[in-house]
């Protein structure tokens, strides 16, 4: 049974790969001010991630991804650069607006939209 993930889940996810990138170390306090939410919800929601087998996060260490918690994390934030580059350089938003829209976007877009919007890019270049 494949796993149905939340778009809070998804966020969480990318947010701390993308921590992992800028600053390698996570912690709970990291995506709490990433996410401008309170550290008790972050713990909270680790805790559930933990759940899935999607975080590593032994008490009061480091937050980490696991393999698939990654593979998620990466895809997520792949899709959110894609959409982010079709609204700004296509439809040529600000840089503010075409990253919070692309953040909603990326998680409801269907497979089928998101690969023609993918194919759609690629011409674009060409």
């Amino acid at each position: 049974m494949a796993l149905k993930l939340t778009q809070s889940m998804e966020d969480y996810l990318e947010s701390i790969h993308l921590l992992e990138l800028d600053q390698g170390n996570v912690r709970i306090k990291d995506i709490a001010g990433k996410m401008e939410i309170t550290m008790p919800s972050v713990s909270s929601a680790i805790r559930n991630l933990e759940k899935h087998g999607l975080v590593s996060h032994p008490r009061y260490d480091l937050v980490l991804l696991t393999p698939k918690g990654t593979q998620i994390a990466k895809e997520v934030y792949r899709r959110h650069r894609i959409i982010r580059n079709f609204l700004s350089k296509v439809l040529r938003l600000n840089a503010d607006v075409a990253d919070r829209d692309a953040c909603c976007m990326e998680h409801i877009l269907s497979p089928e939209t998101f690969e023609s919007l993918i194919r759609y890019m690629k011409e674009e270049k060409e």
